[in-house]
């Protein structure tokens, strides 16, 4: 039933679609029609398809039963009518799920169709389709049905009407059969044919044109009546031309955007960065970072752009780094006086190593610190390649570092040959003395 009713919701939205003033509108009519119920042709469709149909078919076999109907037709616009028939006629009615009948017995039939007319009745032959939803009984079962069909009208006098009809009536319920339904009727008018009535000028009146703020736009049509503008806004003005009428502009005179109602982007922490741009709207930043301020890592008040030191926190006398207490420098510097080379040679003297073990302790307690090794040679050595044996003792100390697992990237080394002496060169104890390294402790 609910498919039913789908299908008359549908047809009534149809006959509305198509509805339509005009003078060719069929009146309401009666009519007695002939017709053939073929159940045989409808089975062979279904089973074997439309080419075996007209194929192997015997359309005119006594397989046909015949019926008469009483229709009733209602002319609902030049190209719609709406016909309801009642339908009986003498057959072996199959039914689905129930065992073949031994005899025939009356089927009883109603429809309600709509009839899509390609020409009005005032042409003498019109083509048509139709669209419906029926019911059917046959002994106990009761079905429901839907035709769909062609047909052919010929309007042979003032009000009378040959319906020519063939339709396949679809089955909608388990107790409704597939079938073909081919009829032959005669309606004619049962009253007055329907005539528009007739079109009764009224009188024009000419309006008077009120335009209180001489906008060109009168007041009838005229959002704001009072104040001049422009028709692309109703009659009210746009000030400051933002496209945003002013009555619904919160900033009338400056130009800004219909999702802030009017106004411009907002800069809530006035770093001259909008918010829609700002990743800190409510803290004042530099453009560079999206408008939040320059970062400052490890939080010790120096900026990530100024510290040199970032992840560690440190003072900003020292860029940020932290600052080497003057103990550990002393004994770094002490150490360093303890690390000895033999006269032209690069490599230190075993008595080195544990001096160069504190360096090493110091070094994996600090991390953050780095070391400069700067290698130097008395006056006399390095057979004329002070600098090259300078560089040597440098890399020696280093080498030493990094074996001890110091980070190579924390050390540089720098050679200096004879330079910057602290003995007097022309002494052995003197030389002894300058054959050295020193170590600046850094903390960057």
């Amino acid at each position: 039933m609910k498919k039913v009713f789908i299908l008359f919701t549908s047809f009534c939205f149809f006959s509305h679609a198509f509805a339509q003033k005009n003078d060719y509108k069929k009146g309401k009519s009666l009519g007695v029609s002939f017709f053939l119920n073929d159940f045989k042709s409808a089975s062979e469709l279904r089973s074997n398809g439309i080419v075996s149909l007209f194929k192997n078919h015997d359309f005119f076999s006594s397989q046909m039963n015949p019926g008469f109907a009483v229709d009733y037709v209602n002319g609902l616009s030049n190209h719609v009518d709406f016909i309801a028939a009642l339908a009986g006629s003498s057959v072996n009615y199959p039914v689905q799920n129930v065992a073949p009948f031994t005899s025939k017995s009356v089927l009883l039939e109603t429809t309600a169709s709509l009839n899509f007319k390609l020409l009005a009745d005032n042409y003498w032959l019109t083509p048509f389709i139709d669209l419906g939803v029926g019911a059917s009984k046959y002994k106990k079962y009761f079905g429901a049905f839907m035709p769909v069909g062609l047909g052919l009208q010929a309007h042979l006098s003032k009000n009378v009407f040959l319906l020519l009809n063939s339709q396949y009536r679809i089955a909608v319920t388990e107790n409704a059969s597939y079938h073909f339904y081919h009829s032959v009727g005669i309606v004619t008018s049962i009253g007055p044919k329907k005539i528009a009535p007739p079109q009764v000028e009224k009188e024009v009146e000419i309006p008077v044109v009120v335009d209180r703020d001489h906008d060109g736009i009168v007041d009838s049509l005229d959002a704001c009546p009072d104040q001049a503008g422009i028709a692309a806004f109703h009659g009210c003005p746009d000030t400051d031309g933002d496209g945003i009428p002013d009555k619904d502009d919160k900033c009338p005179k400056v130009a800004g955007l219909a999702k802030y109602q009017g106004c411009p982007i907002p800069d809530t922490d006035k770093d001259g960065i909008n918010d829609e741009e700002d990743r800190c709207p409510n803290v004042p930043g530099v453009a560079r970072y999206q408008g939040c301020p320059v970062p400052d890592t490890d939080n010790d008040g120096v900026n990530d752009e100024e510290d040199k030191c970032p992840n560690e926190v440190g003072d900003s006398s020292n860029f940020g780094c932290p600052i080497i207490d003057s103990s550990t420098v002393q004994k770094v510097n002490a150490a360093a006086k303890n690390i000895f080379f033999a006269s032209s040679k690069g490599i230190f003297l075993s008595a080195s190593n544990a001096p160069l073990q504190k360096i090493v302790k110091i070094l994996n307690e600090n991390p953050v610190y780095k070391v400069e090794i700067n290698g130097y040679t008395d006056s006399r050595e390095g057979h004329g390649n002070q600098q090259l044996l300078s560089e040597e003792r440098a890399n020696a100390v280093k080498d030493y570092l990094v074996k001890k697992g110091i980070d190579a990237d924390r050390i540089t080394t720098k050679g200096y040959g004879s330079e910057n002496p602290i003995a007097d060169n022309n002494t052995v104890i003197g030389r002894g003395k300058n054959r050295r390294v020193d170590i600046e402790l850094k903390s960057f």
